[in-house]
């Protein structure tokens, strides 16, 4: 079966290795092409919320209460993006919104 590809404004679940865990993540980058570097650029989305500005925060259907940390940016090989949890939203910043 092929892989979904991974698309900008989408929630996946991210394999962040033995040091982490699995966790939901938005998509920020654009698809690469051949002679780009195959990384995902992502924000992940935390529920232990400490009130700062660079939370961005998010309530969804199949979620808990929670935020996407802009201090919480990495970049990963799309290998490690496991499973499609949302699809893009009509966002048209390309975030999920609340009601995503």
């Amino acid at each position: 079966m092929a892989r979904a590809e991974v698309t900008r404004g989408e929630i996946w679940l991210v394999d962040l290795g033995m040091a982490q865990k699995v966790r939901p993540a938005v998509v920020l980058s654009v698809a690469y092409l051949d002679h780009e570097r195959a990384l995902v650029t992502y924000v992940l989305r935390t529920t232990s919320l400490r009130q700062t500005r660079f939370e961005v925060a998010h309530e969804a259907r199949g979620f808990d209460p929670g935020a996407f940390d802009a201090q919480s940016i990495g970049s990963m090989p799309p290998a490690r993006f496991i499973r499609r949890r949302r699809q893009r939203s009509a966002n048209p910043r390309g975030l999920p919104g609340p009601s995503s």
